[in-house]
């Protein structure tokens, strides 16, 4: 069996705040730094050969205290940052947001993400996570774990893309607690009919 090993960053002063970051560089607060020394150990006791990771501070940040307790060292890679927001909602509340720009909140309400200047869509996300986590995945010998250290709401559309389920599955999916993670498996079952193939086998595990 293969496995991957999908980690959310840990808290931000932002986080904290509900102010949305984007690709903000959002170094890790003082709770985000305790919640990765805390799922470091649980997570090197899977014994990974490789830690990926978004190259934003939150997230590097955590995946150097993960890398450094596996005896790895982590491999930064920009196709897994979270959600470029555009940039006048980075920074904000969503409250801010809505008083500042009332037009592009509307259309965010409305799901029109693409009607946002500099704003991703979640087809957008998708075409720049989904080759990383395949790459990843096909670099994985049997038997051997590997963790990605990414975002929130990157990884909620990009896992159903990686399982080949419907877009609006993503829908269904709980939010990722700052450090959460998820768990693929790769192995055969008897609901397959012996066929291996990726599946999901946890979402939102924390310490």
């Amino acid at each position: 069996m293969r496995r991957l090993v999908l980690l959310r960053h840990g808290r931000t002063e932002w986080n904290d705040t509900g102010r949305a970051q984007g690709h903000a560089d959002v170094p890790l607060d003082a709770t985000g730094d305790a919640q990765a020394k805390a799922v470091a150990p649980v997570l090197a006791a899977l014994s990974p050969v490789a830690v990926w990771s978004s190259d934003l501070a939150r997230a590097a940040g955590t995946a150097a205290v993960l890398a450094a307790e596996a005896g790895l060292e982590p491999v930064l890679d920009p196709r897994l940052r979270e959600f470029d927001v555009g940039p006048h909602r980075v920074g904000l509340t969503d409250e801010q947001y809505a008083a500042a720009h009332p037009e592009e909140h509307a259309a965010l309400v409305a799901g029109d993400a693409a009607g946002i200047p500099g704003r991703e869509t979640p087809d957008d996300v998708v075409a720049r996570l989904l080759p990383a986590l395949t790459s990843y995945a096909d670099a994985l010998a049997d038997g051997e774990t590997g963790v990605v250290v990414s975002h929130g709401a990157a990884l909620r559309v990009a896992v159903p893309a990686f399982l080949e389920w419907p877009g609006e599955v993503s829908e269904s999916l709980g939010v990722l607690a700052n450090c959460g993670w998820v768990v693929l498996e790769h192995a055969a079952s008897t609901w397959t009919g012996g066929v291996e193939r990726w599946r999901l086998a946890a979402w939102n595990r924390v310490v």
